[in-house]
């Protein structure tokens, strides 16, 4: 069995510096969310324990629901009071005559949660044991520790919040020495350079410490050993806790960038931001992190297989966010979702941060106050961080109709780049058959059935207007036709499928001709020039009138598909 280890506290100078500052300075309230109460808990009594920093010892007292309350003493605690509600611990606070910190547990029910009332005699006691502890003989300070921020407009002059954040590289490393440290001679094979540590720790990002530990532990006790191959024990107790979030998906994906057919304007911008979050790029060339791309277009043509090969690419985790179990419906909960979506990710960093159809999430935000204006407020929160964010989360946002996005979101500087991904051309639609006949056609039934390049041409002239999900629809129903009647797949089989196959570019072409017209002003072409030449827009009225203009000044309109063609 492994041995555990005792969580050291490295890493986080800057939380504990901001604390040392507000209790030196007689903040009465300070507000920490965070899940690890141990780790906060340590620090606390680190900072109230060091002379040197906040001058005069301090006495750590804790109160929880269960426990009452107590004062820590060296490794343990003793039973000071028995305080059975918060509003006691906050009345032995106020009377205490030395310097101490209280430390109230999971108190946020009683400031308003999940559709309970706010308790106001709880409330009330905050705001005057305040007042009274900031003009107290000795220094007090109260910290609310929770693992959700719960804050009433009545407490927002009167507490301070605290960001927590997760565990950095270094305390990880920290945590993961001293386990092997305990497990020397345990019978646990242990077989880790400094390099391996480190790929280990690195996996292990976006974890608690407690986590952390519990992954590093089963690892361990598995096989009996730790070594690089355990990655994959690490990698899947990561995924659960992401996916206990309900917010954040972990996407394991097999897609590499080959898979995505054609787009090769794309693929060439985003080849060149490969590793680009490195220290070389900062250091030799004093460049950004990139912050993200918006791929807008026909629905079915890539944009979401694009996100998933990017990340095999650059490899890098690919988070996906649901936007819409940010908003579960519980009043303040929304922005607190938004707030952990966007921690964790930067926990993981550097990482991919997908957003797919994100104009079903945001697309109302511009509109009424319908919702108590939650919907506004996530996403100020959602584009301050793009704005402000410092930390290597590349976002890739996906939408199908751009026109429901808030301007805010589309103007310079969210993303680097917004591109358009229209239909795809005859020779990306060759490509895109040679794809899926390759993938599936591997087993003896399909020995005799040649992938020449004359079928590939007669195929890809056939289906002018289908999009990439599409032509995987042809190559899988005309399998359907071979395997009913037990026979290799034939050239009529795909053929009769495309006769039989109405494209979106039918059934939806008003709106596929409105979004290319947004796209030629606003948005780059994912398809690179040279396979876009030889297309123009389908007459419309306003392209007509657009002709008719370029004519009287003598300017020559050249268009292919949507977006502005530029080469990279």
């Amino acid at each position: 069995m492994a041995k555990t280890a005792t969580l050291k506290l490295e890493g986080i100078k800057k939380t504990e510096q901001y604390l040392t500052n507000l209790f030196k300075a007689r903040f009465s309230f300070v507000y920490i969310s965070t899940w690890e109460e141990i780790r906060a808990i340590g620090l606390i009594t680190k900072i109230a324990n060091n002379t040197k920093a906040i001058k005069i010892k301090r006495d750590v007292l804790v109160w929880s629901v269960t426990e009452g309350l107590n004062k820590l003493i060296n490794n343990g605690q003793e039973k000071i009071n028995n305080a059975e509600n918060p509003v006691e611990a906050l009345s032995f606070i106020d009377s205490y005559n030395k310097p101490a910190i209280l430390v109230l547990k999971d108190v946020h029910p009683l400031l308003g949660i999940q559709g309970r009332n706010a308790d106001y005699e709880f409330i009330r006691k905050i705001r005057d044991v305040a007042g009274s502890l900031k003009n107290a003989e000795c220094s007090k300070n109260v910290v609310i520790l929770a693992p959700t921020l719960v804050l009433p407009n009545d407490l927002q002059k009167d507490i301070t919040v605290v960001e927590f954040d997760l565990p950095t590289l270094d305390e990880l490393k920290s945590l993961l020495d001293e386990m092997l440290d305990m497990n020397e001679g345990s019978g646990i094979l242990i077989d880790l350079d400094e390099k391996g540590k480190e790929l280990l720790c690195k996996t292990a990002q976006g974890l608690t410490l407690q986590e952390a530990e519990n992954a590093f532990a089963r690892a361990m006790v598995t096989k009996g050993q730790l070594t690089v191959k355990e990655l994959d024990i690490i990698l899947e107790e990561k995924c659960q806790v992401i996916k206990k979030t309900g917010i954040l998906e972990f996407i394991n994906t097999t897609v590499n960038i080959d898979d995505v057919g054609g787009l090769e304007n794309m693929k060439k911008w985003l080849s060149k931001r490969n590793n680009s979050w490195l220290g070389t790029a900062q250091k030799d060339y004093n460049l950004p992190a990139p912050k993200g791309v918006l791929i807008t277009g026909v629905a079915g043509c890539g944009k979401s297989m694009t996100a998933k090969a990017m990340s095999a690419m650059w490899q890098l985790p690919l988070l996906r966010l649901d936007v819409g179990k940010i908003f579960s419906g519980l009043v303040g909960s929304s922005e607190e979702n938004m707030r952990k979506a966007i921690q964790t990710a930067e926990a993981v960093a550097p990482s991919i941060l997908w957003i797919d159809e994100i104009e079903k999430g945001f697309g109302g935000s511009s509109g009424g106050e319908m919702d108590g204006g939650t919907t506004s407020r996530v996403f100020g929160t959602f584009l301050t961080w793009m704005n402000e964010k410092t930390k290597p989360v590349f976002v890739i946002a996906t939408a199908n109709n751009i026109s429901r996005l808030p301007a805010e979101m589309l103007r310079k500087g969210r993303f680097d780049e917004i591109f358009f991904v229209d239909l795809p051309t005859v020779n990306e639609r060759k490509i895109i058959f040679k794809l899926h006949l390759e993938k599936r056609l591997k087993n003896s039934k399909s020995k005799d059935f040649a992938i020449i390049d004359d079928l590939l041409n007669r195929l890809s002239q056939s289906t002018e207007g289908f999009g990439g999900s599409e032509i995987e629809q042809v190559v899988v129903s005309a399998l359907f036709e071979a395997f009913s009647e037990n026979r290799t797949l034939k050239e009529e089989d795909l053929f009769k499928v495309i006769k039989n196959t109405v494209p979106l570019s039918t059934t939806q072409s008003e709106q596929i001709l409105a979004i290319r017209e947004w796209a030629n002003e606003r948005a780059v072409a994912a398809t690179a020039h040279d396979e876009n030449y030889n297309y123009v827009p389908e007459e419309t009225e306003e392209t007509v009138k657009k002709k008719e203009r370029a004519k009287k000044t003598t300017e020559t309109i050249e268009r292919t598909r949507g977006g502005r063609t530029i080469d990279f």
